[in-house]
């Protein structure tokens, strides 16, 4: 009986706005930025389906203005995943710019020795997802409303 391998989720590329040394921290919103409230919530998995405890995953993405904080760490911040391989930051909604979707970017690593995915989780629904030249369909979250803004889910799939 042959088991079922997940596929892994596919690269997209990093861009020009990642900086290292992000605060460990699930909310990683600034007190004063204007935005939708989002949740963005999920796993990390391996090939198996098996959770992944202690992943670390790196989040950074746009504001509401499309622009990104390069002086500072807002809409920037980095955790590791609980023993049942789950995630959950808290942020607000990008904004996307120039030929850009809205989206989400995550470098996420199983391990100290694993090889680090790096991808950009987009929105359903946006217009500029056709356009967009880096759009990757296969990263498009689930997306739903909540009382208070959105809530987005995605699982990640990685090599241990």
């Amino acid at each position: 009986i042959s088991k079922r391998r997940l596929s892994l989720t596919p690269p997209v590329e990093e861009g020009p706005y990642y900086k290292e040394g992000s605060p460990g921290r699930k909310n990683i919103v600034g007190k004063r930025t204007p935005g939708t409230k989002l949740i963005v919530e999920g796993r990390v998995l391996d090939r198996s389906g098996g959770p992944i405890a202690g992943a670390w995953l790196d989040f950074w993405h746009a504001g509401s203005d499309g622009l990104y904080d390069n002086e500072g760490y807002n809409l920037r911040g980095h955790q590791f995943t609980g023993k049942d391989g789950r995630y959950h930051v808290e942020t607000i909604r990008p904004s996307g710019y120039q030929t850009r979707a809205p989206h989400i970017h995550v470098k996420v690593r199983a391990g100290e020795e694993s090889p680090v995915l790096t991808v950009q989780l987009f929105f359903p629904g946006e217009k500029k997802n056709a356009t967009d030249p880096i759009f990757e369909k296969r990263t498009v979250m689930d997306v739903i409303d909540t009382a208070d803004g959105q809530k987005a889910v995605f699982d990640f799939v990685v090599e241990r």
